[in-house]
């Protein structure tokens, strides 16, 4: 037998390995859901916006400046003389077909284009955020769990009930207040100056940086709060068990058995609400870019949703759905790989120890 083939064979197996791992038909059947999912998603979107008073052509048609016989052609450029199951019908078939979401009613240009380039400027504020968050939120978890009950884990105790306690929309307000004292320390509006071109790439990095300093800060702040008292509780818990109380006994240095021994079991249940923690982070971005003027993906949604933009207010929400999907799996793989202990569900429930 030659190498070449000796190559295959192996390739060949390792393949078959692969496609037969629990890992590989858990993720196929996530991807599955998801479609239906999506599905779903679309279809109550389109209903909802049909169902809701007026649409497209009828806030066109208050404009005297335009005639009938053009919003008629408007109506059938947009397939919009057809009954409601053939125009979703027929936008289905586009995608599927074409990989077409449509042209958007206010935009004239493809809805496709129009997402590809707001969804960067969202995912880079939820994925910031989600760094920031962890970075800052489980060390000072590890902290006040270390100082139970002394003056430090007080002090971390009272400001994560003064995070939780404040909404996105009210902690964007009060930072837009301390941006406009503070101006123009803070800019507010966009993501990039109006020099941002001729910058170097590195001004460039730090512009962006510098915009986004307060939008980050407003969707941070309550999910760091969440985060710290999870994980404060988590450890304690492990803590307590008995198995920390042996390692103890067995003179290993409270250093190790915190953060070798009990660490690794206290944050597995963290890394569960990964996926969650991203759905909720793509959610109140949608509220903080409204807020800050942030060219996102919920910016656009919105103004999509109060023009009536029926093409685009759907592709905008089945982004959405797939971002929170994916977000959700990559949690369920990352808690996997941490822990192998931790087996993929059969029936659609995650994963189980």
């Amino acid at each position: 037998m030659t190498k070449q083939k000796i190559f295959l064979e192996r390739t060949r197996g390792e393949i078959v390995r692969f496609i037969t791992s629990d890992t590989f038909i858990y993720v196929v059947k996530r991807l599955f859901q998801a479609l239906l999912t999506i599905f779903l998603a679309s279809a109550l979107s389109f209903f909802v916006m049909k169902f809701s008073p007026g649409d497209y052509i009828t806030e066109l048609g208050q404009n005297p400046k335009i005639s009938r016989e053009r919003i008629e052609e408007i109506r059938i450029q947009f397939g919009l003389d057809k009954s409601w199951p053939e125009q979703f019908g027929f936008w289905l078939k586009q995608i599927l077909t074409k990989g077409d979401f449509g042209t958007s009613f206010v935009y004239q240009r493809s809805v496709s284009s129009l997402l590809w380039e707001r969804i960067p400027a969202t995912l880079l504020l939820a994925i910031a955020s989600l760094i920031i968050t962890w970075a800052i939120a489980i060390p000072l978890g590890i902290l006040a769990a270390v100082k139970q009950n002394r003056i430090t884990d007080k002090t971390l105790q009272l400001l994560s009930y003064v995070g939780q306690g404040f909404p996105s929309f009210i902690t964007a307000l009060v930072l837009l207040f301390f941006a406009q004292i503070t101006s123009p320390l803070f800019p507010v509006g966009n993501m990039t100056s109006i020099n941002h071109g001729e910058l170097t790439s590195l001004g460039k990095f730090l512009d962006i940086g510098w915009h986004a300093i307060l939008p980050l800060i407003a969707l941070s702040i309550t999910s760091f709060a969440g985060l710290q008292r999870i994980m404060r509780g988590q450890l304690l818990d492990v803590l307590r068990q008995d198995y920390i109380q042996t390692a103890r006994a067995k003179g290993l240095p409270e250093n190790r058995v915190i953060y070798v021994h009990a660490l690794r079991n206290a944050i597995n249940p963290l890394i569960t609400l990964l996926g969650f923690e991203l759905a909720s982070l793509l959610s109140g971005a949608f509220i903080t870019e409204n807020f800050f003027n942030w060219p996102g993906l919920g910016k656009l949604t919105l103004q999509a949703v109060l023009a009536k933009d029926q093409y685009l207010v759907m592709a905008s929400l089945v982004m959405s759905v797939f971002l929170l999907i994916i977000g959700n799996l990559i949690a369920d793989l990352i808690l996997k790989a941490v822990d192998p202990r931790i087996q993929l569900d059969d029936d659609h429930k995650g994963v189980r120890s």
